[in-house]
This record gives C-alpha cells, structure tokens and sequence, in this order.
C-alpha cells in the first residue's frame, strides 16, 4: 500500500511504503522516499528530551574551544578570561532568575542539580530532622535518588497526585511533620506536561520553616519563574533542554541554605562543586537563557495555540484518543496523547520512518519495559501507559509541520488497528 502526503514546509511529497508480514499481524514501514532530493526534513517533536543548539550559541561558545581555552582557576590572561567569561554567565542566569549571582552554582545538568539538592541537604541538615516529602511523578533523578536516601536511613514521604498529576497545599501540608527537612516538588512534568501551584506549595513549606527545592528542568526558559512567590531555597536546571548545550546546568542556592558538597575535589564553584569548569558550556548555557528570555512571551502564546489546536484535532479525529494530564495547566508544548489499542513503543518506530520524532513517555527511560511511572500515577492502567506518546512543540515547530503530523498519525494507527 502506498499513500502520499504534501508536506507544505518543504513543499515535498513523501510516500509511506507499509507491507504486511505474512508471518504476523504487524505493520511496519520499509521506507520514506522524498520525491525532490535524498532524504527529508525532519519534524522534530521531541523538545522535551532534547533541543537542538540554537546557532547563537554556539557562535558564543566558540572562542572557548580555541583561542580563549585557558583553566579559569589559572592566574595568566587566558584563564582569567575564562574566569571573567563564566562570572559574566552567572550574572546573566542570575538575572533571568531575579536573584544574586552568588546563588548560582554551575553543574553538569538537571541530574546532578537534583540529586545534590536533595542528598547533600538531607545529609547537612540531619541534626534538624529526617524526613523528605516529594511526588510520585518526579523524574527519576530525584526518585532514584529518593530510594537511595531511603538505603541511608533517611524516611520519604511520596505524595500521590490528582488525575492531571497535580497535588493540594492542603495535601502537602497533611504530610509535614516536625522532622521534615525539605519537600522537592517539580513545577512542570516532564512526560504530561503538568504544572504545579508553585505559590501555594511554597507558602506551605514556608509556613512550616521546610526547605523547598525545585527541579525546573522543563520549566526554565519556558515559562515565568519567580523565586521569591514561590519561596524555593533551591532550583535545578539543565540547558539541553533551552537550547544549550549538553552535559551543563545549574543548582540556584538561595543565601543561607547550607547544602553540603555533593562533588569533592578542588575548591571550584566557591568551595561548593569541584571540577574545571565547563567554560564553553557555561557561556553557551548563558547564552540560550538569554535568548529565551527575551523570547519568552511570544513563544508561550505560538507554542499555547499550536498546542491546543492539534489536540482538538487528534482528539476529534483519532477514535478514544485522549489527552493526559491537566489541558490548561501545562507547558506549553507539551502534548501527551493516549491511544487506546496502539502500542507506542510500534507507532514511535512508524512515525521516525516518516520523518517524525515523538518519544513514548520520556526520553531518560525510554528503554525501560515498565509502563511509565508518572502515567501510572495518574491513573492509567498498564495498556493505556503503553498506548501513550509525547510529542514536544519547540520553537522552529510550525502548523503544516502539526497538520501533517496528524494526518500520519490518523494513517498509521488506523493501519496499527487493522493489523
């Protein structure tokens, strides 16, 4: 069987070729032939778990490679060039964060932020107390983590979330006890999208005099952060997913929060995180946060609309497809579709052929044969975790790109059905 679709960015046509194996009831796609020029334009769907180094930043972080190479601990001019580069990069994620430059510290990404945010303050703070809270929907680095900690004696508290993966202040509050040191709460999920009240959790733990720690990976640079309404004592993001480059982050550390070092070695990051800096990285990641910022209300709108149009369509037009997690408290291209009597994991595989990336649940576990954690958490049942994709708007993502997504999906699971 052979079907063609006008993709209208490129103004190609691409021809999905299925053939039925006679051995099984699978369909699968041999190939996607473009009919102007070898190969075909990729519609990345997939911001989530990875976004592309915008060109501005690796124009910024080029120098740092070559002529401006130098150890920023050393005291000759490359290296205090290197020194100045990344106290300039500091002042600029500060700025975005509205905080002091001294309350951030620069990581390898999101991994290490949240698993030094919570190890190394449950460990400084043990005097105080021995308990942690957190959600069943955090992403692994933190709940890997949290069943680490609860190796070392340290007692968790996981609180379960509503249907749209959200949890109550009056919830988190029931779960404080006097003990408690620190509730770590993402504000935006990561395989549904889902966003938190971040103000009113932070009024809880403030009322209570509980540290609050964040994993904002899939919020920075995607939607507003205020630190101070929110009342976090710790942040984590990473830049591969604003734009930056990879293998670099950051923790926020508001004054006065005392977590211990996660990392030992040399006195890098004001005694706190050892290791030569990643000055071309800290510059790059500087830089996309810079760029996002200032782009920051235009896009929330763009992503807003394409996103809540294509999932009217896909929800009209799949049969018993549905949205999971919240539809108007979510990242803004965040799209995370169940699709009952379809194996994600096999539609995924379709779609690439047809020149689509989407993920099945996210990225950093993609491999697992699990059903995902967090659609788990949010009831749904092993065959509907199974049956569900991601797909993530990002800033080059357009409408005809969305449209013939759409009309591919309908094409594919109508074929996956009849199989």
């Amino acid at each position: 069987m052979r079907t063609s679709y006008l993709c209208a960015p490129a103004k190609q046509i691409f021809h999905l070729v299925y053939v039925k194996k006679p051995s099984s009831r699978t369909v699968r796609v041999l190939s996607v032939r473009d009919m102007t020029q070898k190969g075909s334009d990729m519609i990345y769907l997939d911001h989530a778990a990875t976004t592309p180094v915008a060109p501005q930043v690796c124009n910024a972080m080029a120098p740092y490679y070559s002529g401006n190479f130098g150890n920023a601990s050393t005291p000759y001019e490359i290296g205090v060039k290197s020194r100045a580069a990344i106290e300039r990069a500091r002042q600029t994620i500060a700025d975005t964060l509205q905080v002091q430059p001294s309350e951030i510290y620069f990581t390898s990404g999101g991994t290490e932020s949240d698993n030094w945010a919570l190890k190394a303050t449950m460990e400084a703070y043990r005097r105080k107390g021995n308990h942690l809270i957190t959600t069943a929907i955090e992403h692994h680095a933190i709940g890997n983590m949290c069943n680490d900690l609860l190796k070392k004696g340290i007692e968790v508290t996981i609180l379960p979330t509503n249907r749209d993966g959200q949890i109550s202040p009056e919830q988190l509050e029931r779960a404080i006890r006097k003990d408690t040191v620190l509730i770590s709460v993402m504000c935006a999920n990561n395989e549904i999208g889902t966003l938190q009240n971040m103000e009113a959790l932070g009024n809880v733990a403030a009322r209570h005099g509980v540290l609050f720690h964040t994993d904002a990976v899939q919020a920075y640079g995607q939607i507003p952060i205020d630190i101070k309404a929110w009342k976090v004592h710790m942040l984590s993001a990473s830049s591969h997913k604003f734009y930056g480059p990879k293998g670099c982050g950051f923790l926020y550390i508001k004054k006065g929060t005392q977590p211990d070092s996660l990392i030992h070695g040399g006195g890098q990051e004001r005694g706190k995180r050892a290791g030569t800096e990643n000055v071309p990285g800290i510059v790059g990641m500087a830089r996309a946060a810079q760029l996002c910022y200032e782009t920051m209300e235009e896009t929330i709108k763009r992503e807003t609309y394409l996103r809540d149009h294509m999932m009217k369509q896909l929800c009209e037009e799949i049969p018993g497809a549905f949205v999971v997690g919240s539809m108007t408290q979510r990242l803004p291209g965040n799209i995370n579709l169940c699709i009952p009597g379809v194996e994600a994991s096999n539609l995924v595989l379709l779609l690439d052929e047809a020149g689509i990336c989407v993920s099945a649940g996210s990225a950093c576990s993609s491999a697992d044969a699990k059903p995902s954690h967090v659609l788990k958490a949010v009831g749904l049942t092993d065959a509907q975790a199974y049956a569900c994709i991601r797909m993530t708007l990002g800033r080059h993502t357009n409408a005809a790109q969305l449209q013939y997504t759409v009309r591919t999906l309908k094409h594919l699971v109508k074929m996956l059905k009849k199989g």
